[in-house]
């Protein structure tokens, strides 16, 4: 299962953000009972639907906040994991974009990663893929306008990092079929979703699935079973949610 967290950071109370000790404790489970593959690697091994082999996982970040650089990065070292940060290009373009698209912000400013920080991580083997020019909501957007967005992100980070950047991951997840045909025309040989319902995966749909706060190792081990995706995502599941919203 390749995992999707955002946020290592304490004091922000918000599903995005995981408390340092709670990552840290996953990330020690992870490392004692799962084998935590490189993210090229989890790709490789990723069957038709996107689902890695039974006890495999991959770790990314979506956003780059740059709590990562403190909170998240010397753990992932401590513990010998590859993890791969999707970031948002336009903040590290000279025009710059504040953090805009998060729903429950916390009461200081949010910051990403700087060059300098994405530089030095890159240095200690951390991956970095696209996760678009400025986190616009990418079905909304014209089949040009898509294309456009994600290819300047592409070419940004290429400029920044010196390597190609082939990965992508869309903002909360959402895509269409135009928006996966304009990350393949864009350049981009594989897209990471966060399915909630019923989805056709493939290279330009490759399920996620998110790690929030409050998600304990118990759930964690559920979340990283090879069955909780096809469970989670099924049509029964999302009966039995439609009417337990409807008490």
């Amino acid at each position: 299962m390749i995992l999707c967290y955002h946020s290592v950071s304490a004091g922000w109370r918000s599903p995005l953000a995981v408390p340092p000790a709670e990552f840290a404790a996953q990330c020690a489970w992870l490392a004692r009972h799962r084998a935590v593959l490189d993210l090229p690697e989890a790709l490789a091994y990723a069957d038709r639907r996107g689902r890695l082999p039974s006890r495999n996982v991959a770790i990314t970040f979506d956003d780059g906040f740059d709590d990562l650089h403190a909170n998240a990065w010397p753990v992932l070292r401590r513990y010998n994991l590859p993890a791969t940060v999707f970031l948002v290009a336009r903040t590290l373009s000279p025009e710059g974009q504040p953090v805009d698209w998060v729903d429950t912000p916390p009461e200081w400013t949010l910051r990403t990663l700087s060059p300098d920080q994405i530089l030095e991580m890159q240095e200690g083997g951390v991956r970095f893929g696209s996760h678009t020019w400025s986190h616009r909501d990418m079905p909304t957007l014209s089949d040009e306008e898509a294309v456009r967005d994600l290819r300047d992100s592409r070419e940004l980070l290429e400029g920044l990092l010196g390597r190609p950047v082939p990965y992508l991951a869309y903002p909360r997840g959402r895509h269409s079929a135009r928006v996966r045909a304009a990350a393949q025309r864009a350049g981009y040989t594989h897209a990471l979703s966060l399915p909630v319902g019923p989805e056709d995966g493939g290279r330009y749909a490759v399920p996620r699935v998110g790690v929030f706060q409050g998600n304990g190792l118990r759930t964690l081990r559920v979340k990283t079973a090879r069955w909780y995706l096809p469970v989670r995502t099924g049509r029964t599941y999302q009966a039995a949610r439609r009417v337990r919203r409807g008490r």
